[in-house]
């Protein structure tokens, strides 16, 4: 009986032990606890910088809550050197063009274009005297790699069709098919661009196609002005196509953001909202959709001025945020680009404009039309010169034409990986 007992008491001090080691490895360390603090408070931090109180609030269709944000509130004025900024509500000056935006006839064909939208606008309007703001959640931020990298491009993303060594430039895992042209003085760029919801293979991947506004030397100094559209998982949580813009004024490293995700562009209109789905898009074979963008600089004032579509001009990037662009671009681009990630050693499947190669032609390829670039008489005209850039062809391609009302065009794109592409 005695031993009984004896044996008894052990195992009770053996399971004891062993629940008191379960406690201890189940408990979060004093420094796990601190981590998981620090990043909880920097998460809400940055959360209230983004998102002001809002005048109205609108649930779209696909998710996204847009926010009606007082034009003063807007995040551009955390900038301290915006603090006692005067908004400029209009342009003191536009360019002259020489094509007219695209006359739509009221009734359409299949195969015909289509001007667009936003899908927010199902929902519901802002106010004037406010600027519709995606709001963003605490998963946005929880998905990027850190706080401080969420809404930012990566380094060394710009396409370089001049690089000596095309290797240096597939390094940084994106892959591009581009016009562009580079021997003059440029101070604004315009584009039609045809819009597509791209297949994404990977969440950290995407696909945009834009127009460039560059300024520099591809080093540490590059000056970018960047506008179009792009699918994103990473950045907004979903597959949608999204209006976008960007901007950086050291290469990427420090400045600049996606959007309104930090202090720099001050938007002045209420109706489109940066970052938010375009809706529709186009279908193979079947309607297709475009938008227009105009980029320009204003002679008088020197900011970089964003017009959409035919009469929605939503603001500008100041000039102080610029050193080159200051003064004028040396380069424009105008192009898809895509993230490789090579996650299964293979060329990654996340497709290009349409994800079909240009030869397939318009219904089927995506294109850029009636591209034009601002001179310095702040006359919009169809550029000299057009070259193209792609890295690896039977990836991603790009074929330029001329001709009627398309003016200077190409189409661009393809599916990544395929038989030619492993």
């Amino acid at each position: 009986m005695a031993m009984e007992m004896q044996s008894g008491g052990k195992l009770m001090g053996f399971l004891v032990i062993l629940l008191v080691l379960f406690i201890e490895m189940a408990a979060p360390t004093t420094a796990s606890r601190d981590s998981f603090s620090t990043q909880t408070l920097e998460v809400q931090n940055q959360l209230k910088l983004l998102n002001k109180p809002a005048v109205k609030s609108i649930k779209s269709p696909d998710g996204d809550i847009i926010d009606c944000i007082k034009l003063s509130h807007q995040p551009a004025f955390e900038h301290p050197m915006l603090k006692n900024h005067k908004i400029q509500m209009t342009p003191n000056f536009h360019p002259e063009g020489v094509f007219g935006e695209n006359k739509v006839a009221s009734k359409m064909k299949p195969g015909s274009s289509r001007n667009v939208t936003q899908m927010w606008h199902l929902n519901g309007r802002c106010p004037e005297g406010t600027i519709p703001i995606r709001r963003t959640r605490k998963d946005d931020l929880l998905r990027a790699s850190s706080i401080k990298a969420f809404g930012k491009k990566r380094h060394k993303t710009i396409p370089q069709p001049k690089s000596a060594d095309p290797d240096l430039i597939t390094q940084s895992g994106h892959q591009h098919a581009i016009a562009y042209v580079d021997e003059d003085k440029y101070y604004g760029a315009k584009a039609t661009i045809n819009v597509w919801e791209p297949k994404i293979q990977q969440p950290n991947e995407f696909s945009l196609s834009q127009i460039w506004i560059l300024g520099g030397s591809f080093g540490e100094d590059l000056n970018s002005i960047e506008a179009g559209w792009q699918v994103s998982p990473d950045l907004y949580g979903d597959n949608h196509t999204r209006l976008f813009t960007y901007w950086t004024s050291d290469a990427y490293q420090a400045t600049g953001c996606y959007n309104l995700l930090c202090s720099g562009f001050i938007q002045i209109n209420n109706e489109i909202a940066m970052g938010a789905s375009i809706y529709p898009v186009s279908s193979y074979h079947d309607s297709q959709y475009d938008i227009s963008l105009l980029v320009w600089k204003d002679p008088k004032e020197g900011n970089w001025w964003l017009q959409f579509g035919n009469s929605y001009v939503l603001g500008y990037w100041p000039a102080f945020l610029f050193s080159y662009l200051s003064d004028s671009a040396s380069m424009i681009e105008w192009g898809g680009e895509v993230v490789n990630s090579e996650s299964d050693g293979q060329h990654t499947s996340t497709q290009m404009g349409s994800g079909h190669f240009p030869k397939e032609g318009f219904g089927k390829s995506s294109y850029f039309k009636n591209i034009q670039i601002v001179d310095g008489s702040n006359n919009l005209r169809v550029p000299k010169d057009i070259a193209t850039f792609t890295e690896q062809s039977n990836c991603y391609d790009v074929q330029t034409g001329k001709g009627g009302n398309w003016g200077s065009y190409f189409y661009y794109g393809g599916p990544g990986r395929n038989a030619n592409c492993p």
